[in-house]
């Protein structure tokens, strides 16, 4: 009888151990890569389709309204929150925890309990853009949450924690991507943080 029950005992163990290991696998990034290596072109096209349909310019382009709402502005793609834009006014309760999420009219910048987050540019322009980012960093940045890769971390609504999902190959033909791209100079502004947020509604 005591046997018994430890046998019992091993198969419940093993296939929870089992289960564990499955839910632990589900959750790890995909990093398998192509049996067969893209070219260039072929990394650049594939991160055009990649970058396009997962909609990345609903926020990281700045916006022309039409009769049909906001449309990416098609001359300054992925350029980030235009950086002189001015921001509308907010309420006292802007940001508190449990109140609204707001976005900007341009659909560039959001304001939550995170405080206020702004659409980077992802255009390579040195000085404003991922001009100087590695592609080490890029992927970093991505399977992190982190600032290129070990900074702040990515605020909201960036689902850096999907993207994350993506397989080595298909980063790395964002990233291709984003360097074919004419670079557009716009600084970005730095987040704010809550308390700033705070200060900065109760004055309006």
């Amino acid at each position: 009888m005591r046997k018994q029950l430890y046998f019992l005992v091993a198969v419940v163990f093993g296939f929870y151990a089992i289960s564990c290991n499955n839910k632990a696998e589900n959750e790890k990034p995909l990093v398998a890569s192509e049996s067969k290596p893209l070219s260039q072109e072929e990394l650049i096209k594939r991160g055009d389709y990649i970058v396009t349909t997962s909609g990345c310019a609903d926020c990281h382009s700045p916006k022309v309204m039409t009769p049909m709402g906001p449309v990416a502005d098609s001359t300054k793609m992925l350029s980030g929150h235009p950086a002189n834009e001015p921001m509308p006014s907010m309420e006292a309760s802007a940001g508190k925890p449990g109140g609204w999420i707001f976005m900007g009219p341009d659909v560039t910048s959001f304001v939550g309990p995170w405080g206020i987050s702004y659409a980077a540019n992802l255009t390579p322009d040195s000085a404003t853009g991922t001009g100087l980012w590695t592609e080490e960093q890029f992927i970093n940045t991505i399977r992190n949450g982190k600032h290129l890769g070990n900074g702040r971390d990515i605020l909201p609504p960036m689902p850096w924690y999907v993207f994350r999902l993506k397989t080595d190959d298909d980063l790395k033909a964002i990233f291709a991507y984003l360097k074919s791209l004419p670079p557009i100079s716009n600084r970005v502004p730095g987040p704010v943080t809550p308390p700033d947020l705070m200060k900065m509604a109760s004055k309006k």
